[in-house]
């Protein structure tokens, strides 16, 4: 943690010191949590590429924490130096201190305390396509989602209920900083259901039994992927103007949803 900073009084400066470094690591421990993130209103950003990604799309950064590991490459020093200018606070620690703080086995020298956006559906483009994830409960699947839809150019990703919170320091790593990028707000069916409605989008859903998508829709649609075992919610699959599907070979099962995802957002965006 940081050296204490020089005062008439030793012990009352590391009486200070002490209460400081137990808060903040009272905090970053909160914010592996849900409950932490939903009543601080923070996140955590692990890792060079995800931070930079933060940095570039200006984030508010609450506090950086920065090891010695960081500035052993000029990426990395470069990272540290920006750091320092733009974080409330910029905290020096130490390499094994970092790691007993990050949920990462390589930390990589860097970890931030965010505050992420907070999307709200009026965000959300209206002329582009989108993506929508019913119940999608791995973290790693729905980072992944969020990376693919920023790279092909969706307008934005929507998070129904049972769906792993976008603000997840696993769904945040995994997409590589679309979330900070593209409107990806959390709603209900309702909601959704309103929202379409008023701006004439279709839902389209996947499904094993679906049609396969071999035509691009003429105007921008919602394209809704569901929960891993149970697939799409009764409630959503009321909405569906459309049934997708992937054509797979006869002996195969099914693909992981992420991947599926992908592959129909490529085909239901087409020219970017």
């Amino acid at each position: 943690m940081p050296a204490p900073p020089p005062e008439s009084d030793p012990a009352i400066v590391r009486a200070i010191f002490m209460t400081l470094a137990r808060s903040l690591q009272t905090l970053i421990r909160q914010l592996h949590q849900r409950r932490g993130r939903e009543k601080r209103a923070l996140a955590l950003a692990e890792g060079v590429r995800l931070v930079e990604e933060a940095v570039a799309a200006r984030v508010a950064i609450h506090t950086a924490l920065l090891a010695p590991e960081l500035e052993t490459t000029p990426r990395g020093a470069a990272l540290a130096e920006r750091l320092r200018a733009v974080a409330a606070t910029a905290v020096t620690v130490t390499d094994g201190e970092l790691a007993g703080l990050s949920a990462t086995e390589q930390p990589q020298g860097v970890l931030a305390v965010i505050e992420p956006p907070v999307w709200r559906m009026e965000d959300l483009p209206t002329d582009r396509s989108l993506l929508v994830l019913d119940g999608v409960q791995d973290p790693g699947n729905v980072g992944t989602m969020l990376r693919t839809a920023w790279a092909l150019g969706a307008g934005g990703v929507v998070g129904l209920p049972g769906t792993a919170e976008f603000t997840n320091p696993k769904v945040l790593r995994a997409s590589m900083g679309g979330f900070f990028r593209m409107p990806c707000p959390g709603t209900t069916v309702e909601g959704l259901a309103r929202w379409s409605a008023r701006h004439s989008i279709p839902l389209w859903i996947t499904a094993m039994d679906g049609e396969p998508l071999t035509d691009r829709p003429p105007g921008p649609v919602a394209l809704a992927v569901g929960n891993e075992g149970a697939g799409i919610s009764p409630g959503l699959a009321g909405l569906a103007r459309r049934r997708v599907a992937i054509p797979l070979r006869p002996d195969a099962e099914s693909l992981n949803v992420a991947v599926a995802a992908g592959i129909l957002l490529y085909e239901v965006l087409g020219e970017r």
